[in-house]
C-alpha cells in the first residue's frame, strides 16, 4: 500500500480516521510511539486491540485506552466549530511538517488551505517587543507574503501578533499551544477572526478543548518551525521562547535568520547570539529571499513514513522472550543511551527490540530524547 505521507491525494477512510484518533489519543502514545505501533501491527485499529497487552507486558496492570464514543465527540465537537482533523499525507497537511522528527499523525485545522503551500516562513520574537521590533516584524511579515510566502507564528502578543497583521492579506497561520478551540491570549479573539476571516488558518496538535500549560509551547514552537523553510527571529531574550523555536528550526535542518539588535537592549540579547552562533544577519525581506534562493524545500533529514500495510507485521514477528526482555531492561538507566547502540548490544533483529520498547513505553516506563536516545524512568 502507497504510504499516504507520498501520496498526495490520499484521504483516510473515516473508520481510518475515527482509529487513528483513539490512537494518538490513548495513554502514553506520543506521535514517535504512534508511528512504530503502525510499522509494528499494520493499522491503527489492530494497534488499539494490542496495546493493553503491550503494555502489560510492560509492566503496567491497567491501560487507558480512549474509547470510540470519546474519539467520535471530539470528532463531532471539531465539526461542530468549524474545524477538522487532517492527517499526514492528506492534502492540507502542511508539507513541510512531515519530514520533522516525530510529526503529529493528526492535526487540528481550521481556517483555509493555506497549510498545503510550500512557501511558508516564520517569524517569532519577544512578547514585550518594542515598537521598532514590531515594525520590523510587519515589514518582514508584508514584503515576503508580496513574496508569495505564507508567515506562521504563534499568536503571541508582540512580534508574533505584528506579523500576523501584516499577513493577513497574503496569508498566515497561527499555531496554537492547546487546543484548536482555546484561544491564548484570550485577547487576541479579533486577531484570530481577522485570520480565518482573510483565508489564513490556525492549526494544534493538541486535544479539542485542551488548555496549554507550559510544557506545551515547546511542542507548539516546534510544528512552528516545522512547518517552515526557515524562521526569522526578531527582538529575543535569552531563554526565550524563540530560541527554541531555533533550537528546533536548527534540529529540523530549517534556516535561521536573525535580525540583530542593540547590544544595550535585553530583548536583542537572543538574536545577537544566535548570529554569533551561524544564524544568517538579515535586515529586510530581500536578505532572506537571498539566502533561500529559489528553494522552497527544506533541507530534510527525515522522511516520515505513515502506512497501513496490508500485511500484519506485527504477527509475523518473532516474539521477544522474557530473558530478552530483562537484557534490554537491565541495559537501560536514567541516564539517555542512543537507541542504535542498545539494538548493537542487543544483537538480535531491531523489530525485536522496538516492540520491547514499546511495551516500555506504553507502560510510562520510557523517556524519549532528542538525537535519537531513549532512557528508563525508575
Amino acid at each position: 500500500m502507497r504510504s499516504p505521507a507520498h501520496d498526495k491525494t490520499l484521504r483516510l477512510s473515516e473508520a481510518q480516521r475515527l482509529a487513528w484518533l483513539r490512537l494518538i489519543r490513548s495513554e502514553n502514545v506520543g506521535p514517535t510511539t504512534f508511528r512504530d505501533l503502525l510499522n509494528h501491527t499494520g493499522s491503527a485499529e489492530k494497534a488499539l486491540q494490542l496495546l493493553p497487552e503491550l503494555s502489560r507486558r510492560g509492566g503496567k496492570k491497567s491501560y487507558r485506552l480512549c474509547t470510540q464514543d470519546d474519539a467520535e465527540a471530539e470528532l463531532e465537537a471539531h465539526a461542530r466549530s468549524g474545524a477538522r482533523l487532517v492527517a499526514l499525507g492528506e492534502p492540507e497537511y502542511p508539507p513541510h511538517l512531515r519530514h520533522i522528527d516525530g510529526p503529529p499523525p493528526l492535526l487540528s485545522l481550521k481556517g483555509g488551505s493555506v497549510t498545503a503551500r510550500h512557501k511558508t516562513l516564520a517569524i517569532v520574537g519577544a512578547r514585550n517587543a518594542s515598537l521598532s521590533g514590531r515594525k520590523l516584524a510587519a515589514m518582514f511579515a508584508r514584503d515576503l507574503g508580496n513574496a508569495e510566502f505564507v508567515i506562521a507564528s504563534g499568536l503571541a502578543r508582540g512580534i508574533d501578533a505584528a506579523a500576523h497583521e501584516a499577513a493577513l492579506s497574503t496569508g498566515t497561520v497561527a499555531v496554537f499551544a492547546g487546543g484548536i478551540d482555546v484561544l491564548y491570549p484570550s485577547d487576541h479573539d479579533r486577531l484570530l477572526a481577522a485570520i480565518l476571516q482573510t483565508g489564513g488558518a490556525v492549526i494544534s496538535e493538541m486535544p479539542f478543548g485542551w488548555k496549554p500549560r507550559g510544557r506545551d509551547f515547546p511542542r507548539r514552537n516546534r510544528l512552528i518551525s516545522g512547518v517552515s523553510l526557515g524562521v526569522i527571529v526578531i527582538e529575543a531574550a535569552k531563554k526565550s521562547g524563540s530560541l527554541h523555536t531555533a533550537r528546533f528550526a536548527l534540529e529540523q535542518n530549517r534556516d535561521i535568520f536573525a535580525v540583530p539588535g542593540s547590544p544595550l537592549d535585553p530583548r536583542s540579547d537572543g538574536a545577537n547570539s544566535l548570529i554569533r552562533q551561524g544564524a544568517a544577519l538579515v535586515t529586510n525581506a530581500k536578505d532572506v529571499l537571498e539566502d533561500l534562493g529559489n528553494r522552497i524545500e527544506p533541507v530534510l533529514p527525515f522522511d516520515q513514513d505513515l502506512n497501513e500495510p496490508e500485511k500484519d507485521l506485527f504477527s509475523a514477528a518473532q516474539e521477544p522472550d522474557e530473558s530478552l526482555r530483562a537484557r534490554i531492561i537491565s541495559a537501560l538507566g536514567p541516564t539517555p543511551v542512543d537507541l542504535d547502540e542498545l539494538i548493537r548490544f542487543a544483537a538480535v533483529p531491531p523489530r525485536m527490540v522496538h516492540i520491547i520498547l514499546l511495551e516500555l513505553e506504553l507502560a510510562g516506563r520510557l523517556e524519549r530524547h532528542r538525537g535519537n536516545k531513549i532512557s528508563l524512568l525508575l
